[in-house]
Order: structure tokens, then C-alpha cells, then sequence
């Protein structure tokens, strides 16, 4: 931590202190001067705080991915803080203006204070546990990462699942529990180092980027068939299969991955058929299909992608990561045909990429991504079928292809959102129209190739798309989920009806379909409940009495909780965590809840009970206008040991759409970076402002074409709330956030300075301009359009207004959110003079994955803050 905390009652400041603040007083004339100077050396050049004003630092020389700095540090630096200077420099250094005090000697205090060696918090009092940066920046977080990836066996025996085989780990291996005895036991697992993120190609790396994987070992599994199923691992580039469950049962490799048909080049999206005959997947841009009993070798279904541009079988860019959707074919259920989609990007500019901190040249060292930009040309993809057992596309006879016309209700221009076969072997797609704001649900025929019509869905929103599309029996009957009141709720869809019927009704969230019992014509599906929006529940509701029938609560645990149901709708997995309770993940009877056996108890993980951690304080104050009640949590500091307030504030923030920052999860908990600015006597400060998730469509409405101003009113109404009853100084007063954090933080300081006074900015986007059309354009408009919309919200509209400091954070091979929003903000700081500080990670993505890259984060926003 960077400083000690100022007190209720503050002592009189030491002898020796006085004399050090004296002389940092001193030294800030000579600081600015020299800072003033340093500024102009190079547009990406900035003395950090933490380095002496008159030295050159090595700002710009990098070692592997960490950025190197001389720095220079006084003595006692340590006990002088990054926010209090925002106290005592504006009111007590006459004649210093506000370039002078971000450099030397002010800034000085920004350092490691409170670091001791190896860079751990230092204790304030023997009751404290002194936190690390190598655990702040420790992923899987201690207590929070149980079970993944649930899935009955088609008996309903057994339940496997991924699960981390050390403590501590992010390697993963495929278990098995017995559903009646509670037995398990291991079904794969990846020798030491395969799997590791190294040796992945970098088609895996990014389609796990896409799909925020941290974990390596075994990543994922399939299980298809009848009884003891069959079921399909991927590992170590290579697929396995094994039939049942038994132990002793041999785990076969289902072809030599190295030999013809294929070569080198990655495995993508392996997938089984439900009955267990079929596995397809693809590779260097075609899909190809092999007998799941390894009976043959596999066959090229799909021709003509590979060197033109197109693929076949892959979700693009878009879909996976705006969309959720991360496959590009489906099988169906009788392995007899595959459906799959064709993506063309040829026409979309290729962005460029460089590997700026690789010893490689050339190729090695560059990447090029077809970008679709806000307003630009989006891909143009096209859903077609072909039969599994007809012909074989490397042997020179490729199998006869159908396509489907899907621009028949919005034109060319549109998303492919949802695909999936039914029960009568039909086809239901979902496509968007550009603008998001329409849906239709169309009805395939693979044999005939006609494109039918069921219904559409509209709004003046925006269409938040969903996989809740069940079947109800083999006549074309399904269940389906819309926002049309506002709130998700399920409907069902009859035939020849006319009309959607439906199921629930009223204030709250239906948020994911966990089963259909047919037979009892009943529907357990998660959601929340009216005015609790900070927990995620099972419900049972009839699929026959209507939106005023009472709903059945099943989960009774207070928090959030994630479910699997069997096929037979006797058992469920249920996977839940507080903020007064780790994560667990136990078995349970679905008709009365009760607890049959505990998979994993997080609880029982050694690190949480030394860490010792207080849960936050969750409260809710009213937005600024008084429309809204928004939902907050604070971590207070101990007041035995820094009194009742107020305290130096840090807000960490989110505030974009389709996440909740605050909610009844051990997640909050286990926060490291807030709970050790809390044991340092910060109050940290989290708030859902309007535009978060899981509230209803017209909570999250007030972004539409208008991103990054209620944001920041709602930011800092909870701040001003605080404020006035005495717990946040108003004089000292932070914020961080990461992607829209990050763009949110920077807006926050830049429109909001009489609130924030410093910001920790990672991966922002500062102009949305400059990101993906599927996205923005969601919730913006296109630029031509929203003219008006896309310059009141870039950050570079507002740079002149900044006077607090600000640290920008970027991965420079971030192929999300390009490191070119932070260079476009740089540019703006540089014209209008204002000083930054720029941390740089030349080997990192989106997300930072390095632990070392991690620790090191950490340790320079503590500095900063």
C-alpha cells in the first residue's frame, strides 16, 4: 500500500516527517520544470510517479513483457499518500501548478509505500495478514473456482465435471461422481505440461480469448449416446473417446491427429452428436466429420474455404465474442447431418497487430485480424447443410450442400445469432437485424432448403439474444424467452397460435431454462426474484397455469447459484457461493432441494480462514434524478484502527452492459485487491449504475446511443452519498476499472473531476469509433448516425477538463480492445498538455494472463493509487 492512513484524530506529524514534507514542498518547483521538459521527449514517454524529476528513465525499454524504470523514491516517501497529496499540494504549495505536481517530488509519495521486501503489504497492526501481489494477481482466487462444465451421464448415475486436481491450480482434469453413492474418481487427466497455454496454436488462443478460458489441462468434454453415454475429451491436440464411466475403461484416441487426411494445424470445436455415432470438427477452415467408434478416418465435409477468405464451421469474431456464440456447425441428433455456417471476410480490412516485444521479425512478429469496425462492413455468413455419410471432399467428391436464404426478413446485413436442430428434424435460426433492435426466429427444412417465418421480436432497445429456445414434444411446440414487458420471461410458442402464451410474468428475471419435465409439464428455470436482484435462484413454474401462478423456489441458500439438471428430472447439481460463503457444488434431489452428497466445499480451502476476509457492506442509495434505488457494496475499514470515517475512497467500477458488478457472491468476498486497500483504511466502493445487467431492459436502457455519461452521474452519485455521511473524502477520492472499466474510469475523471481525483484506466475503449460494429452499434448507433452520441461519448472530447491523474493500462497484442484507444488518448492528453503515466504489456491480450504480469500490475496501481 502506498501510504498510511490519515486518522479520525490524527497525531501531530513527527519531527521527521515534517521535515520530509517540507522538502518534498521544496523540491516541486524544480519537479515541474523538469517534467515540463520530460513530457515532450516522445508522445509515449512519461516520468512516472515513484521517479525523481531530473533522471531519464527507462520508461520505454521493456524486458519480456515488464515494462523496466529507474526510479527514485525518498526515504520516507512511505508514509506521504498518492490521495493525500491532492490535500496538502493544492492548498499549501503556492505557485505549483498541476504538471509540476504530478512529477518528482509529489509524486514520490506515489511509490511502493507500505511495500516491504518482495512487495507485500505491510501490516498496519498485528491483526492484519499481509497480502502479496503475488495472491492479489493469484489466479484461481482462493475459495471461488469450484466444479465446471456439469453433465449427467444419459442415465442419470453419474454427473462429470472439470475440476482442478491441486489446490491452488488453474489445471483441470475430468472427474466422475457417483450419484448414488457419492463415489469419484478421475477420467482423464493431462500429463504434466500438456495443455499448457505455450503450446496452443494461436487460432486456440484466441477463440479462448474469446471465451474468457483461463484454465488449461482439460478444458472441455461432450458426453452423447444412451445409458452409460460415450463420452469425447480433447486433449493434447489430439480426441479421445470412452464408452462409460467404468474406470478401467480404456480413454481411445479417436485417429492420429499428425497423419492424412489432416497434418499440422489445430483441433477446432470438436463436438459429438447426441446419439453418440458422429464427431465432427475443423480444421484449417473446413469441417470434417469421423465415426465417434474410430471405425475410419475422417472425411472433408465442406469445400472451397480455405485461401479465399471464408471459413467453414467457425464462429467469427463477432458472434463469439458479442454474441456468446461460439460454435460455427451443429450436428443433428442422429448424426445423419451436419449444418454449419460459412463466414466471408474478404472485403473487411485487415488491422494489423505487432509483437512488439518478441525477439522475432516478420511474419512471426505481426497479426492481422479482419476488424469490423462501428459503421464499416460487417461478415457475411451464410447457414448451410450437408449429409455426413455423402462423399469426401479431400478425395476429390465432396458432398452435395444445401444453403438457406436467411435475408428474406432483414436483407442481407445481419447477425446469425442462435442455431439448433429440433425433435421433427427441422432447423430454428435466430438472426438479428444489423441494428439489434429486431429478431426472427426462422424455420429450416435441410431436405427442401425453404426458410419459414415464425415469428419476430422487436423493441426500441435493444434485442439482448439468449439460448432459452426449448422443445416441447415433436410437433413443433416450443418454449421461448422474451423482454417483451421489459422483464425476461418464457413463452411458449404453438403452431398455427397466432400468438405467444405466457409462462411467467412480473417484475424480476428469468435468466437461463435448467430443465423441462414434459410429463408433469413443469419448467425449472434461474432467475431473480421481485426486489432481489442480488442473487440467482431454481424456480419451478407450471407450463400450463400462466403468469399469475405462484412460483416454486427450490435453492434456499442465500447467494447465487448455478444449476444441472438430469434428463430424468430427479437430481441437480447445484454450484452456489455468498459473500459469506465460499463456493460449492453439491447434489441435490429437485423436488424438495434436499442435499444428497458435497462434491467440492471451497470452504475448506486452507488459504480462505488465514486470509481472514470480511465480507463487504451491501446498501442502496437513490440515482441523482431519484428514478432508480442503485444497488452498492462497500469494504469499510477496520474503525477500531482508523476511526469512523471519512476515509480515502477508491471506486472500482464496471458499468457496462450484460455484467453486475454487486451481488451476494463470494466473488465480492474474495476481492483481494479492495480487501487489502481496505485493511490499509481505504473505503472501496462498488455500484450497478443504470446500464448493468440482471435489473430489466429499461434499467439498462439510458445507454442507448448515449454510452458514458449516466454512467458517471450513477459513479458518482454513490461517492457524494457516501460523502455526506461522513465515510468517502471528498478530497481523495479514486477510481480503476478494467475494458468498460476502464473507459468508465477515464470518463469519470474527465467529466466528474470535482469527485475523482486519480484514475486507473486498463484496456479502455476511448472512442467507440474505433470498436466492433456488433456491439457498438447495439447500443450506439452507427457514427453516421449518432453522430452527435459517438463524440459526446469519447473520452478525448473531455481531456481538457482533466486535472486529476491518471495511469492508462494496455496489453499491446490486445486484439479486442486495440491497444489504439489508449494511443488515440495519449494523442488528445499530449495536445492538451496533461500528464499521464502509461503501463505497457507487450506480450498481453485482453486479459492479462501472466502471473508474473499480474504481480506486477498490481504492485504499479498500488504505487498509483
Amino acid at each position: 500500500m502506498p501510504f498510511q492512513r490519515r486518522r479520525r484524530s490524527p497525531p501531530m506529524p513527527s519531527k521527521r516527517l515534517r521535515k520530509q514534507r517540507q522538502h518534498l514542498v521544496c523540491m516541486t518547483a524544480v519537479a515541474s520544470v523538469a517534467a515540463t521538459a520530460g513530457r515532450r521527449l516522445a508522445n509515449s514517454f512519461v516520468i512516472p510517479k515513484g521517479a525523481h524529476a531530473l533522471s531519464v528513465l527507462a520508461t520505454q525499454g521493456c524486458h519480456g513483457s515488464r515494462p523496466m524504470t529507474t526510479s527514485w523514491q525518498h526515504p520516507e516517501a512511505s508514509r506521504v499518500s498518492v490521495l493525500t497529496r491532492h490535500v496538502f499540494t493544492a492548498a499549501n504549495v503556492k505557485g505549483s501548478d498541476r504538471q509540476g505536481r504530478s512529477r518528482a517530488a509529489i509524486a514520490a509519495a506515489a511509490t511502493a509505500a507500505g511495500m516491504a521486501a518482495g512487495g507485500v503489504l505491510v501490516a498496519e497492526g498485528p491483526s492484519d495478514k499481509e497480502l502479496a501481489f503475488s495472491q492479489i494477481a493469484k489466479l484461481p482466487r482462493p475459495g471461488f473456482q469450484t466444479i465446471g462444465s456439469a453433465t449427467f451421464l444419459p442415465d442419470g448415475s453419474h454427473v462429470l465435471y472439470l475440476k482442478s486436481s491441486e489446490y491452488g491450480s488453474l489445471s483441470r482434469q475430468l472427474y466422475a461422481t457417483n450419484v448414488g453413492t457419492g463415489e469419484t474418481f478421475p477420467l482423464a487427466c493431462t500429463p504434466p505440461g500438456v495443455g499448457e497455454e505455450k503450446e496452443l496454436s494461436l487460432e486456440e488462443k484466441l477463440r479462448r480469448e474469446r471465451a474468457r478460458i483461463m484454465n488449461t489441462g482439460v478444458t472441455s468434454f461432450k458426453v452423447a449416446g444412451k445409458s452409460k453415454g460415450r463420452v469425447l475429451v480433447p486433449m493434447g491436440g489430439a480426441l479421445y473417446v470412452r464408452d462409460g464411466i467404468d474406470p478401467q475403461a480404456e480413454l481411445k484416441r479417436l485417429f492420429d491427429p499428425t497423419e492424412a487426411p489432416l497434418g499440422p494445424g489445430p483441433i477446432l470445436d470438436p463436438q459429438i452428436s447426441e446419439d453418440g455415432s458422429l464427431v465432427c470438427f475443423v480444421w484449417k477452415d473446413e469441417v470434417y466429420c469421423v465415426p465417434a467408434d474410430g471405425s475410419a478416418k475422417p472425411r472433408q465435409l465442406s469445400a472451397g474455404a480455405r485461401g479465399t477468405g471464408k471459413t467453414h464451421g467457425l464462429a467469427d469474431f463477432l458472434a463469439q465474442e458479442e454474441l456468446d456464440r461460439y460454435e460455427g456447425f451443429w450436428i443433428s441428433p442422429d448424426g445423419g447431418m451436419v449444418a454449419f455456417e460459412e463466414v466471408t471476410e474478404a472485403h473487411i480490412p485487415q488491422f494489423r497487430i505487432m509483437h512488439s516485444g518478441s525477439a522475432s521479425v516478420g511474419d512471426d512478429a505481426q497479426e492481422d485480424h479482419r476488424y469490423p469496425f462501428a459503421g464499416d462492413a460487417n461478415p457475411k455468413v451464410k447457414l448451410c447443410v450437408v449429409a455426413a455419410d455423402s462423399g469426401d471432399a479431400a478425395a476429390g467428391a465432396p458432398p452435395p450442400v444445401t444453403s438457406f436464404d436467411l435475408t428474406g426478413p432483414f436483407g442481407e446485413d445481419l447477425y446469425l445469432g442462435r442455431v439448433q436442430w429440433m425433435p421433427d428434424g427441422s432447423i430454428i435460426a435466430q438472426v438479428l437485424n444489423r441494428e439489434q433492435t429486431e429478431l426472427a426466429v426462422l424455420k429450416l427444412d435441410p431436405k427442401t432448403g425453404s426458410v419459414e417465418t415464425l415469428f419476430t421480436e422487436k423493441t426500441d432497445v435493444w434485442i439482448n439474444i439468449h439460448s432459452m429456445l426449448k422443445p416441447l414434444g415433436k410437433k413443433g411446440r416450443f418454449l421461448w424467452a422474451s423482454e417483451r414487458t421489459g422483464f425476461r420471461h418464457l413463452y411458449i410458442y404453438e403452431p398455427g397460435a397466432g400468438e405467444l402464451k405466457p409462462v411467467t410474468g412480473g417484475s424480476w428475471e428469468v435468466e437461463d431454462v435448467a430443465a423441462i419435465d414434459e410429463a408433469k409439464e413443469a419448467v425449472y428455470f434461474m432467475g431473480t426474484s421481485e426486489g432481489n436482484w442480488l442473487g440467482r435462484h431454481l424456480f419451478k413454474a407450471s407450463l400450463k397455469e400462466g403468469p399469475t401462478q405462484q412460483i416454486v423456489q427450490l435453492t434456499q441458500e442465500p447467494g447465487m447459484h448455478s444449476v444441472v439438471v438430469d434428463a430424468q428430472c430427479k437430481t441437480f447439481v447445484d454450484t452456489s457461493s455468498a459473500m459469506d460463503r465460499p463456493a460449492s457444488a453439491k447434489l441435490r434431489n429437485l423436488q424438495d432441494g434436499r442435499e444428497l452428497c458435497i462434491i467440492e466445499d471451497k470452504n475448506e480451502d486452507p488459504l480462505i480462514a488465514s486470509l481472514n476476509l470480511k465480507p463487504p457492506e451491501l446498501f442502496t442509495l437513490p440515482s441523482t434524478d431519484g428514478k432508480v434505488t442503485l444497488q452498492a457494496a462497500m469494504y469499510k475499514p477496520d474503525p477500531a484502527k482508523y476511526g469512523d470515517g471519512p476515509y480515502p475512497t477508491v471506486v472500482s467500477c464496471y458499468g457496462g452492459p450484460h455484467v453486475q458488478f454487486v451481488a451476494n457472491s463470494w466473488g465480492m468476498t474474495v476481492d483481494l485487491r479492495a480487501q487489502a486497500l481496505r485493511s490499509k483504511g481505504f473505503l472501496v466502493l462498488k455500484v450497478d449504475n443504470r446500464g448493468s445487467n440482471r435489473r430489466g431492459l429499461y434499467f439498462e436502457s439510458p445507454l442507448k446511443f448515449d454510452m458514458g455519461n449516466i454512467e458517471v452521474e450513477d459513479q458518482a452519485a454513490v461517492v457524494r452519498w457516501c460523502a455526506d455521511k461522513k465515510l468517502a473524502d471528498p478530497k481523495r477520492v479514486a477510481i480503476y476499472g478494467w475494458s468498460y472499466g476502464g473507459y468508465l474510469s477515464a470518463m469519470c475523471l474527465a467529466k466528474a473531476g470535482d469527485v475523482f481525483k486519480c484514475a486507473v484506466s486498463g484496456a479502455p475503449v476511448t472512442s467507440w469509433d474505433g470498436y466492433d460494429t456488433c456491439y457498438t452499434e447495439r447500443y450506439m448507433g452507427t457514427p453516421s448516425s449518432n453522430e452527435k452520441g459517438y463524440k459526446s461519448s469519447s473520452v478525448m472530447e473531455y481531456v481538457q477538463n482533466i486535472t486529476g491523474d491518471l495511469l492508462l493500462v494496455h496489453g499491446l497484442i490486445d486484439e479486442n480492445v486495440h491497444f489504439r484507444h489508449t494511443a488515440r488518448l495519449i494523442n488528445s492528453l499530449i495536445s492538451a498538455q496533461k500528464p499521464y503515466q502509461l503501463l505497457l504489456f507487450p506480450n498481453e491480450r485482453h486479459s492479462p494472463r501472466s502471473q508474473k504480469d499480474r504481480e506486477y500490475m498490481e504492485e504499479r496501481i498500488f504505487a498509483f493509487i
